[in-house]
């Protein structure tokens, strides 16, 4: 009996030192866990502070790659108009915007840059606001406000619709090349509507040259309307901004814009002389309407009626010998003299009693 007390004592041991010890296990894994969460907490920021349409950013050339960045200065003032955004670091949500910034850096989701060209250039009164060319600042990579960039360096998440636009591309690439076998009205729809959108934006470029020349050469101003209309990377709003912001370069010198003045009109009176006429724009325009109908009148049918038409080749030697045998002996015979009365002429002896 004694034996078999002192047995289960020690199974007894032995299950709370194992369950002891699976406890431990237990707690040294749930804190991994949770540092992986709160690792996954930051990057979960930064997807959501990239994607907030208000911090101000841009897209510049670093290291022969293209980078979306954002000024120091600019994430300080969206974090305290934001502040709700501190919730997604839940633990964490109590640092400052420095210290949340140098996490960022820290954990290489940011990198600090710095403007490629230091010095003013030319008629510029202060650097560029947003600098195209940046580089990597090999001083020190903590968070500052003061003339610092930082650049986002993972891979930003694709919206629904860009996926959707992936796939609509080849499609779209399929109906460019099966124009041809359109209907008739089909074809006209496409052809006059993307004839308007082609006269629209080229109306809208010229007009945005004139109001510059006038407003560079009168006022000495330089003034673009719809300054984003040809930028790269635009939201749609910013895309048909009307006005322009306000001009901080030097206005120009009253000679040089004397100078372009006198351009301009040596270009137009030019152009007005060099004009064609009437006979040579109505040329120009019935082959330009010959051009666009042969486009619209071609069918798949007649393609087949003109290879069934090229499958029946003629051949040229045997039609000749053909018809040289059909001839009679009388048309060779006047064939030969009219060839005689050629060479003579050809001599200088047109007179048949003049001949030796």
């Amino acid at each position: 009996m004694k034996k078999s007390v002192g047995a289960e004592k020690k199974r007894v041991k032995r299950s709370s030192g194992s369950a002891s010890t699976s406890v431990r296990d237990s707690g040294s894994d749930a804190q991994p866990r949770k540092k992986a969460v709160k690792k996954d907490t930051f990057q979960l920021f930064a997807e959501k502070v990239r994607d907030h349409k208000g911090l101000e950013s841009r897209w510049a050339v670093m290291e022969q790659a293209r980078v979306e960045y954002f000024r120091g200065k600019d994430f300080v003032s969206f974090m305290k108009n934001n502040p709700d955004l501190k919730e997604i670091l839940e633990e964490d949500k109590d640092l400052d915007t420095d210290d949340i910034a140098n996490v960022l850096l820290g954990k290489n989701l940011l990198v600090r840059c710095d403007r490629v060209t230091k010095t003013l250039r030319p008629g510029k009164k202060k650097l560029s606001t947003w600098p195209a060319h940046l580089e990597i600042f090999r001083d020190d990579q903590s968070f500052s406000e003061n003339d610092a960039f930082f650049a986002w360096t993972f891979e930003k998440r694709h919206p629904l619709w860009q996926t959707l636009l992936s796939f609509f591309w080849p499609v779209l690439t399929l109906a460019i090349c099966l124009f041809p076998v359109y209907p008739h009205r089909c074809k006209l729809i496409v052809l006059y509507s993307c004839a308007g959108i082609l006269l629209m934006i080229l109306s809208l470029l010229f007009v945005r040259a004139v109001v510059f020349g006038a407003m560079w050469i009168l006022l000495g101003k330089r003034v673009w309307v719809f300054p984003n209309i040809l930028a790269e990377e635009a939201t749609l709003k910013e895309l048909f901004r009307f006005w322009p912001k306000k001009d901080e370069e030097e206005p120009p010198k009253w000679t040089s814009r004397l100078f372009y003045t006198a351009v301009a009109i040596v270009a137009v009176m030019l152009l007005r002389h060099h004009a064609p006429d009437e006979a040579a724009r109505a040329r120009y325009q019935r082959r330009m309407s010959n051009i666009i109908d042969d486009v619209l009148e071609w069918s798949p049918k007649l393609a087949l009626s003109g290879l069934m038409e090229n499958q029946q080749p003629v051949n040229i030697t045997d039609a000749a010998n053909n018809s040289s045998d059909a001839a009679g002996p009388d048309q060779t015979e006047d064939a030969d003299l009219d060839e005689t009365q050629g060479e003579e002429e050809a001599d200088g002896w047109t007179d048949p009693d003049l001949k030796p």
